[in-house]
């Protein structure tokens, strides 16, 4: 069974070791203070929130996700990252956490949750049966002169 609750400070060496794999799946180089400032947000500030997930009491996966207001309508939330260990993939664990998801933000008043993904994710899968419609939208991120960006921030 999935378990899923907010990161807690107990949570921190899982969290880590669970992003620092998430970031080598996709390329991404972080100093150890990014994962340090991350933390702190996750934890103290109250916005980007995390969850992780558990099976038989060992952490899994995590996900970060925040809250904005919507230009022309409802307000929104944002699911900035979700990853799940290799080794329990295919188990529930992210569909679970999408619902936590969703389901936090519709009781804060955020109906509309949304999410992007590289194009040829294998979590495309999963995404296309869980959310209710794909807009086929195209994201940019703009090149700024000295700003390395990526998938991951």
């Amino acid at each position: 069974m999935v378990e899923i609750s907010f990161l807690t400070e107990s949570d921190r060496a899982s969290w880590e070791a669970l992003a620092r794999d998430n970031d080598a799946y996709f390329a991404v180089e972080r100093d150890d203070d990014a994962y340090d400032r991350t933390w702190r947000r996750l934890v103290d500030d109250g916005q980007p929130i995390g969850i992780t997930a558990r099976l038989d009491g060992e952490p899994v996966g995590f996900a970060h996700y925040l809250f904005h207001a919507g230009v022309w309508g409802a307000q929104r939330c944002y699911l900035a990252d979700l990853f799940v260990d290799a080794g329990a993939r295919r188990r529930g664990v992210a569909a679970a956490m999408i619902a936590w998801v969703a389901r936090d933000a519709d009781e804060r008043g955020f109906p509309r949750l949304y999410w992007n993904t590289l194009e040829d994710s294998p979590a495309r899968g999963l995404y296309d049966k869980v959310a209710e419609v794909n807009e086929g939208l195209v994201v940019y991120s703009y090149l700024r002169q000295g700003v390395r960006n990526s998938p991951q921030g």
